[in-house]
């Protein structure tokens, strides 16, 4: 759907309970799931076709870099 990533525009953020802010859609992980970044910050984010913008997961869909170490659990 879309041909040239990245993608930056106006976008939903959770953790502004919806404001509208600048944001980078980076690429495509499955269906419907894309990798943001908002704030330096890479999260997932959906795309809703109905009103044809992207909601950006700052909240709980955090993309953490860092692997878990040996002394730490994995869940």
């Amino acid at each position: 759907m879309f041909n040239t990533l990245p993608i930056t525009e106006e976008m939903h953020i959770h953790s502004l309970n919806g404001e509208l802010r600048k944001a980078t859609i980076l690429k495509k992980l499955g269906d419907n799931d894309y990798l943001a970044e908002y704030n330096g910050v890479k999260c997932h984010a959906i795309y809703n076709p109905f009103v044809n913008t992207f909601y950006v997961d700052d909240k709980y869909g955090i993309i953490r870099d860092k692997l878990p170490s040996r002394d730490e659990l994995c869940r």
